[in-house]
């Protein structure tokens, strides 16, 4: 699910904490592009410690918002190119042993409870709007005492309110397509 959420300035880890994070992977005997590949992740996610396996090919690590989880697909080694015999080019490969399976119980209640937080998360922002709305008033709200001797902060006000306006709307509009998208 993407809100459009503002967005704050977060501190990166610096890079040579990356590269040592890298040099310790390929020193343990793990695979050269995955390394990279984690490390790559790790600076993306902002992480200010090293990630730690949560399970497979999840990891988890602590940024200064908290804690943020992503994916480093494993890579396989590099392999000559063999040529393909004419035939069937559209054959299926059987998924990774190693990968979780849920039973179908398990999978309806985790939507189940994503549709409620959706919609929960829905009616907060509807909420949101209508206050904000309100609190912008078609784009002439009455000035506050402080303001009325200066129609520059009236109108960085009446922009504030605005732009919260345009924010909720956005909000309500990327929860009613997850939920769409969920039926």
């Amino acid at each position: 699910m993407a809100l459009d959420v503002p967005t704050r300035s977060r501190p990166r880890a610096t890079a040579a904490w990356h590269c040592t994070f890298a040099a310790i992977l390929l020193a343990c005997g793990a695979n050269a592009a995955l390394a990279q590949g984690l490390a790559a992740k790790a600076r993306e996610s902002g992480c200010v410690d090293a990630p730690r396996v949560v399970e497979g090919a999840m990891y988890k690590c602590n940024t200064a918002f908290g804690p943020a989880y992503f994916n480093v697909p494993e890579v396989a080694p590099v392999e000559k190119s063999v040529p393909r015999r004419p035939g069937n080019s559209t054959a299926s490969t059987p998924p990774p042993a190693n990968l979780p399976r849920v039973d179908g119980a398990t999978q309806k209640g985790r939507d189940e409870l994503r549709r409620k937080v959706l919609q929960d998360e829905l009616a907060a922002e509807e909420k949101l709007l209508g206050d904000a709305r309100t609190a912008y008033a078609s784009g002439a709200p009455a000035p506050l005492p402080e303001e009325r001797g200066q129609p520059q902060r009236y109108a960085e006000r009446i922009a504030r309110l605005r732009q919260s306006v345009q924010l909720h709307e956005r909000n309500i509009e990327a929860l009613r397509k997850e939920l769409a998208a969920q039926r």
